[in-house]
């Protein structure tokens, strides 16, 4: 061992499946570390969690901690090219982020296993000696600008920001934290200070190493690990920081005791009832936060939300510990509300008072908290892997908190009952300690007053104990009462052998009626299964009027469900049933045990489908604000909204929706419901801790309840019925523009899509598009963001519409007009070609091994394993050995090989390139937006002034679903 190493043998708490093995250590200049040794991994990954945030932000600089966040990454001493370090974490089939929080700052990455020691080297210098010169500072002020520009109308920012503004001025909580071009330039100018020497005095004063936290996640064995973090990280200097502790509670008298009316962007109604309350990471063996959480924000018969529901007042709710420290935290409770709920806001509060009341008399109950108990240690013993990128994340975190034996745990080990501590979290949630937070669009021009940093509306009133009693009083009696036992908790978590060691998922069962897909779990070894069924019916996409029956179908099944699955999902088995463009589909995920008769409830609820009234109308105002809220989507995922319209037929636009809605009433869903089911195609897959002959009954149950009762609900399908996916095919040589204002006036930002169709699914193309993506992704981020400063969301992604695939530039700006921003893409495109040709061919070798790395990348859980299979089966690709096809032509693929695919498809001007861009004008650029589209273009350019003539007249390519995929069976 290293001289002056420190390494105290601790047993670090892991689940009872956990192959990987952890080591403690601190190094000399007392850095603390866990090393993890996974030797199956495909990938390496590290986190380095600050002990800073913030909260540390000095007076008058707003947002400095979170832009040092983003300078970090620019260049070093050792590596001082600008962008050095993401350029190869990205060419080395990884990724890399950060995030800054209110007492820590996060950084982290992952990358293949072959590269991970200079990945370490480049990441390290972070903290050894970063370069920040003046050019690179002020060019990302504008990126953390751009960030907050993004936010701006977002209420999640919004009201999150509000709730700190309503504190105490000289407590840090008060502050806002993610700075702008105002915190960070403007107004420190006006002071005489130069950011740049306070963000290196900020990182000279508080990064030091015995503040920090690592995690290494690596394929290496620990000896090796501890040598390699020993060589990098030793240099991190020590100035024995004290770390800060902001002590004191955020919310005086003042703050307690109010009810804020405010006003959000979205429409709709909602309201968070806070309590601040004692930190319960102080008792996180005990778990009075997880017990309270579970209980108030219970879903079952008898719970608080049941009862909201069924008085027609409520939609969601949730409860839990927020915004925690271990010197102050806020128990929230949050409920979106139905127009009529808005109008019985004092009865809801009462209501939600009687339920604290309940849980204060019935005391802390012991079989309740032994059974949420054993639903934590069968989770934390039998979850699943998650990708190392996410887990060293989640694990550097806990380091700061938790003492190092329950660095994997944190607090997800409810252990300890204690009714006393129970008792005493409960008696905090009193009307004389509570925050009220009430939103509605109704409350335009009733406030008085603004938040001064998002500029959010509201008012402010005092409320007294007394006039809570009254709304108590008045509220409606109801049965509230606690929850029954949870009949969903698994007892059985033996493994079922797979008598065939299958790779792929195999065709087990076909009739007229359905296709059975399977794949048990060779892999995994938990106890756990997935099943999918894929309910085709021609009826339900035939027009916007379907789709939108079908969508409230299968809404309203939820609904239906919700109290009896939702001790299922408590004990870890969740479902879905959502409307897809040609029908509908149920998912049923996780532990086996019981799965099949959460199952059969659902198929049992299709069946016997009936149309309540009152459900009907709470749905329906439910969508007719959802669509009415699309208008608030960021204006990128306008674009993306319009290039997904344009490019898939069969398609309806959500305006048609939202006409439509005023006018459904319970009659139309009573007569749609037997059409959409009187002709259906299943298609199912099952896969996990299931044996063959359990699959094979489950799917021949489903048949028998729609196909073969005395009166059957469904037939099968014609041949002529079987459904496509069938996607627009651009004109080769064409370069097609869809411009558009951005549908909320209030919002600057504009957003460019800039779309490049390539090919239809085939293996040797598919990598040569691949490995363009992999080349260009940094080069485009590095040119187009971080040099230029178009904007924040700037990134290179490629797309893929049922098996026809392309790339597609997604950048959103206030600084730039999109028609700017587009010939700023065909500049890059420019300038990526002369890399091209000048690529060197060890890096394009490089390239070829990291892509074929990323390739053979192993699942690592059911879900990720069963969603890649469930694509090529949705798609109609079939192809589920794709990935070994795809490594062989990659083997064979060489530079020329490269470029020629690069000079067709891709290159600014090539004659046979297929390309649209969707133009989505803020209205900071209202102004270019009229401008630009009375301009003449080139010839080879069209504007594409209709969605819907646009997708007529264009050819279409052919269908994988419901064509070959379908006929080679």
């Amino acid at each position: 061992m290293a001289v002056g190493m420190r390494e105290d043998v601790i047993e670090i708490t892991k689940p009872r499946t956990d192959k990987r093995e952890y080591r403690r250590i601190v190094l000399p200049n007392s850095l603390e570390v866990l090393l993890i040794s996974d030797p199956e991994t495909d990938k390496c990954a590290a986190s380095m969690d600050v002990g800073v945030g913030a909260f540390s932000d000095p007076k008058g600089l707003e947002g400095l901690a979170h832009f040092l966040e983003h300078m970090l990454f620019y260049a070093s001493e050792k590596y001082p090219k600008e962008d050095s370090y993401s350029k190869y974490i990205t060419e080395h089939g990884g990724s890399t982020n950060a995030f800054t929080s209110s007492e820590h700052t996060n950084y982290f990455f992952d990358v293949n296993t072959d590269c991970f020691e200079e990945a370490l080297d480049r990441f390290a210098q972070f903290f050894i000696k970063p370069l920040m010169s003046p050019d690179a500072t002020m060019r990302e002020i504008k990126a953390v600008d751009s960030e907050h520009q993004k936010n701006l109308l977002s209420d999640g920012w919004r009201m999150n920001q509000l709730h700190k503004h309503l504190s105490a001025e000289g407590h840090p909580y008060h502050k806002f934290s993610t700075g702008s071009w105002d915190t960070l330039e403007v107004r420190p100018k006006a002071k005489g200070l130069d950011t740049r020497q306070e963000l290196l005095k900020f990182y000279e004063e508080n990064y030091s190493a015995n503040l920090m936290h690592l995690v290494i996640y690596s394929k290496d064995s620990l000896d090796k690990s501890e040598r390699l973090v020993q060589s990098k990280f030793q240099e991190i200097r020590n100035i024995d920081r004290i770390r800060t502790h902001f002590s004191g509670q955020p919310c005086t008298a003042e703050h307690l005791q109010i009810l804020v009316k405010t006003v959000p962007i979205k429409q709709g109604h909602k309201l968070r009832v806070i309590w601040p309350i004692t930190p319960g990471i102080r008792h996180y063996m005990e778990g009075p936060t997880r017990y309270l959480g579970h209980l108030i924000g219970h879903e079952g018969e008898g719970s608080l939300f049941y009862i909201l529901k069924k008085l027609g007042w409520a939609t969601s709710l949730s409860a839990g510990e927020s915004d925690s420290t271990f010197e102050f935290s806020f128990f929230r409770v949050v409920i979106d509300l139905t127009d009529a709920g808005h109008e019985h806001f004092e009865d809801i509060v009462g209501l939600l008072f009687k339920f604290i009341l309940l849980l204060q008399q019935a005391g802390p109950c012991k079989w309740i908290f032994d059974e949420l108990s054993a639903i934590c240690e069968t989770g934390f013993h039998y979850q699943d892997k998650t990708r190392p990128i996410d887990y060293v994340v989640n694990v550097a975190m806990n380091m700061q908190h938790y003492p190092p034996e329950d660095w994997l745990v944190g607090s997800s080990l409810p252990s300890k009952f204690n009714a006393s501590i129970i008792q005493s979290f409960l008696n905090e949630l009193t009307p004389l300690n509570v925050r009220i937070f009430w939103e509605s669009t109704m409350f335009q021009g009733h406030t008085d007053t603004s938040e001064p940093w998002y500029g959010t509306a509201y008012s402010l009133e005092k409320i007294d104990g007394s006039l809570i009693q009254k709304w108590m009083d008045q509220a409606p009696v109801e049965d509230l009462h606690l929850p029954a036992p949870n009949v969903f908790i698994p007892t059985d978590l033996s493994l079922k052998h797979a008598l065939e060691k299958t790779k792929l998922p195999t065709l087990l069962r076909k009739s007229p009626y359905s296709r059975l897909w399977y794949k048990p779990d060779t892999t995994f070894s938990s106890p756990k299964a997935y099943v999918k069924i894929d309910f085709n019916c021609p009826y339900s996409g035939a027009s916007p009027e379907s789709e939108l029956l079908t969508d409230v179908f299968t809404r309203l099944l939820t609904d239906y469900l919700n109290e009896y699955a939702y001790h299922a999902q408590v004990a870890g088995l969740y479902y879905n049933i959502s409307n897809t463009s040609s029908g509908f589909q149920v998912t049923v995920f996780g532990y086996n045990h019981k799965l099949r008769v959460l199952l059969e409830a659902v198929i049992e609820k299709i069946a016997n489908f009936e149309v309540k009234p009152d459900r009907f109308c709470v749905i329906k105002e439910l969508v007719t604000k959802e669509l009415q809220n699309l208008k608030f989507q960021q204006p990128y995922q306008q674009a993306m909204y319009y290039c997904s319209l344009m490019l898939q037929d069969q398609t309806w636009p959500w305006n048609d929706t939202l006409e439509l809605l005023p006018h459904i009433e319970v009659d139309h869903l009573l007569k749609f419901y037997p059409l959409m089911l009187s002709r259906t195609f299943l298609e199912c897959y099952v896969a996990g801790n299931i044996e063959p002959t359990e699959a094979e009954s489950m799917i021949k149950l489903v048949e028998d309840i729609f196909y073969n009762g005395p009166k059957p609900l469904s037939q099968a399908l014609f041949a002529s019925q079987h459904l496509t996916n069938r996607v627009v095919r651009l004109d080769k040589g064409k370069h097609y523009i869809y411009t558009r204002e951005g549908l909320n006036p209030s919002d600057e930002n504009s957003a460019l899509h800039h779309y490049i169709q390539v090919h239809q699914d085939d293996f040797l193309l598919n990598v040569k598009l691949q490995l363009f993506a992999l080349t260009a992704k940094q080069p485009a981020f590095h040119q187009l963001r971080s040099v230029e400063q178009l904007g924040y969301i700037t990134v290179l992604l490629q797309r893929n519409d049922f098996g026809v695939l392309g790339v597609q530039f997604i950048i959103q700006s206030t600084a730039k007009d999109p028609k700017h921003i587009d010939s700023r893409v065909e500049e890059f495109l420019k300038m990526f070609e002369s890399k091209l040709y000048e690529m060197a061919d060890d890096e394009f070798k490089s390239n070829v091994t990291a892509l074929i790395d990323m390739k053979l990348e192993k699942h690592k859980n059911l879900r990720e394993e069963s969603r890649f299979y469930w694509r090529e089966i949705f798609d109609g690709t079939l192809k589920f050995d794709r990935r070994e096809h795809e490594v062989e032509a990659l083997k064979k693929l060489t530079k020329k090989d490269l470029i020629e695919f690069f000079d067709e498809h891709i290159k600014a001007g090539a004659p046979l390139k297929k390309s649209l861009s969707v133009q989505v004008y803020g209205s900071s650029h209202s102004a270019e937006c009229k401008a630009h589209q009375n301009e003449p273009v080139e010839q080879h350019v069209v504007r594409v002034e209709d969605i819907f003539s646009f997708r007529r007249s264009h050819e279409l390519y052919g269908s994988f679903k419901g064509g070959l995929g379908f006929m080679k069976l």
